[in-house]
């Protein structure tokens, strides 16, 4: 009889310790997610070293004393994210969801995405690259100051044409910089020249290789990806004829990124007009630590395909209609 009731004594005693530790979990719980207090201020208040708050925490969690529940109103945008990440091996994608939107609607709200992602990527200091683009220049307009010392922006490819166009990649580093309240670089030189000789003679300018070779260096870059067409920035600037344009096409090129062009798989398509270009090749925009790339519309679903395949950016930032074309692409179009 004895025996039971020590028994029985000793049961009771370690119940009760286990209901003290259960109720110091839960007010350690309560102070950091209900009252917002931090570790450091909690380990102060109860005399518990810092790390045994975060332990725990996370017992809090294993235990199933702390739930969390996340509303989600864009599961299904982010099972396209996932999707395509893994698909193509990049870092992230963004998609973005207007249902019922226009294409106006739907760009100017994936510019707003990729305005707030480099918003939140840019750091003190930091240099970035800016692409020319009418998709980019949206960009530009969308995005806030950002609060952050010493940030420059810095245009990667010349300008195309004379008609001072508001897309240029100049005009675009500089609307950037009037947002964020930073400084910016200009590129003094056209994207296309006449001759090789002609672009020897601007990059042996130190004004012009200076710039370049600063763009060469940023942090971030943002960057559209074009089709290969009649429609293409690079024809309708009037620098590069059908017939040259005809000629790449012939060459496998399907996509276009700065002065470089790519094929189906991702690969560099050499051409002769590269000898006249000025900016950065694709090969240096891969070298750039972080590419984020802003591209949306059936018409390009092949372009950023090639681009997502030769690993040309870390991140895109796109439509929902757009990610489902560029799965279904990658689906009946698999590389050979």
């Amino acid at each position: 009889m004895n025996k039971c009731s020590e028994g029985e004594g000793a049961l009771g005693v370690v119940n009760e310790a286990s209901q003290e530790k259960k109720r110091l979990l839960v007010k350690v719980s309560t102070m950091y997610y209900m009252d917002g207090l931090n570790q450091q201020e909690i380990s102060e208040r109860l005399g518990i070293s810092r790390p045994q708050i975060s332990r725990m925490l996370a017992a809090a969690k294993s235990e199933g004393i702390v739930q969390i529940s996340i509303r989600n109103p864009y599961s299904e945008e982010q099972t396209y994210e996932r999707a395509i990440a893994e698909t193509f091996g990049i870092h992230d994608v963004i998609v973005v969801h207007v249902p019922g939107g226009d294409r106006q609607a739907i760009d100017l709200h994936v510019a707003r995405a990729a305005a707030a992602l480099l918003e939140s990527a840019i750091k003190d200091r930091d240099v970035v690259g800016i692409m020319a683009g009418r998709t980019i220049a949206s960009v530009a307009r969308e995005i806030q100051f950002v609060g952050r010392k010493e940030v420059q922006f810095v245009p990667m490819i010349g300008g195309f044409g004379s008609d001072g166009g508001a897309w240029h990649a100049n005009t675009n580093a500089r609307v950037f910089a009037e947002q964020c309240r930073a400084r910016h670089l200009l590129l003094n030189s056209p994207a296309v020249v006449a001759s090789p000789q002609a672009r020897e003679l601007f990059l042996n300018e130190s004004e012009i290789s200076n710039v370049l070779e600063s763009a060469k260096k940023v942090s971030h870059a943002l960057i559209g990806i074009g089709q290969v067409s009649d429609q293409a920035t690079i024809v309708k600037s009037g620098y590069f004829s059908d017939e040259e344009m005809n000629g790449v096409r012939a060459k496998g090129a399907v996509s276009n990124i700065s002065t470089s062009f790519l094929n189906e798989t991702g690969e560099r398509v050499h051409y002769n007009g590269e000898s006249r270009m000025i900016g950065l090749s694709i090969d240096e925009i891969r070298a750039i630590p972080n590419v984020i790339a802003v591209a949306t519309g059936d018409d390009k679903v092949e372009a950023i395909v090639a681009a997502l395949r030769g690993k040309c950016m870390d991140v895109l930032v796109t439509d929902m209609d757009t990610a489902k074309g560029l799965l279904d692409w990658q689906k009946k179009h698999p590389v050979r």
